[in-house]
């Protein structure tokens, strides 16, 4: 019965601390689009440096890894389109499968994972060791708002650029899925990059750069709470980074799967 009961208090005090953490985040948003939305009237702009800086770092800075992973997952998407459809004989209507997948689902989710990975622990890092030095504290003594001078730009700049990489993701994609397809199946790569733009619509382009506003926002609501949230030393921060990138990846995941359903229904 001990057993019992410890397990249940433990699913209790995890449950409460979700439900905090949610609160949190959604305070913490409330409070960066404030800050967006009418720094400027009290005087308190948020700071278009940070911003410009964190988008370079975000984005920019990403483009090689996001044109690699992109080309490979158009290149796979390709190879697996054939193969199934070769079985029907259709594999001339691959570039359906192919622009769907890659515009509604892989740009915007690879995108998202990426950026968890690569900027999202990098954040959560950042603000778990300024928690620890106490620079926080600090910022609040001299008059300083945390979430307008740290978290708005972070989350501006991560609203920005997941959907832009999304795009070129979309681009390079499906440009590398046309190479492959057109080169197996001996048609021309215009006529390919023709049917795929017939099939597509601005709503499926739309859908993804929505998910991946969502998914940025996402990324960096989870990475900043991690951040605030630290305890102990050099080894607290290891243990939020890690944790900001796994909760980033699941919700990514989830969100995508609520997408997925509710789109086609």
């Amino acid at each position: 019965m001990a057993a019992v009961s410890r397990l249940f208090e433990n699913i209790g005090r995890r449950t409460v601390q979700s439900l905090d953490e949610v609160g949190y985040g959604a305070s913490l948003l409330g409070e960066a689009l404030f800050w967006l939305l009418l720094g400027r009237r009290y005087r308190q702009p948020v700071r278009a440096e940070a911003t410009m800086l964190s988008m370079l770092a975000f984005g920019v800075s990403a483009l090689p890894i996001a044109t690699l992973l992109s080309g490979t997952i158009g290149l796979m998407l390709a190879i697996q389109s054939l193969y199934s459809l070769g079985i029907f004989g259709a594999e001339s209507f691959a570039y359906i499968g192919i622009a769907f997948g890659v515009v509604r689902e892989f740009s915007p989710m690879i995108m998202g994972i990426l950026i968890a990975g690569r900027s999202g622990s990098a954040i959560a890092a950042r603000l778990a060791t300024m928690t620890i030095n106490q620079e926080i504290d600090a910022l609040q003594v001299i008059g300083i708002n945390p979430v307008r001078f740290l978290v708005a730009p972070v989350l501006l700049a991560l609203i920005v650029t997941v959907p832009c990489l999304a795009m070129w993701a979309n681009l390079v994609s499906i440009v590398c899925a046309g190479l492959y397809v057109s080169s197996s199946l001996g048609t021309s790569f215009g006529a390919y990059i023709n049917d795929t733009m017939d099939v597509l619509t601005t709503h499926d382009v739309w859908h993804g750069i929505g998910k991946s506003a969502l998914f940025g926002i996402l990324i960096g609501l989870v990475a900043v709470i991690n951040g605030a949230s630290v305890t102990g030393g050099a080894e607290g921060v290891g243990q939020v980074t890690t944790r900001s990138v796994v909760q980033s990846i699941t919700l990514i995941v989830v969100a995508d799967m609520i997408f997925a359903y509710v789109s086609t229904h």
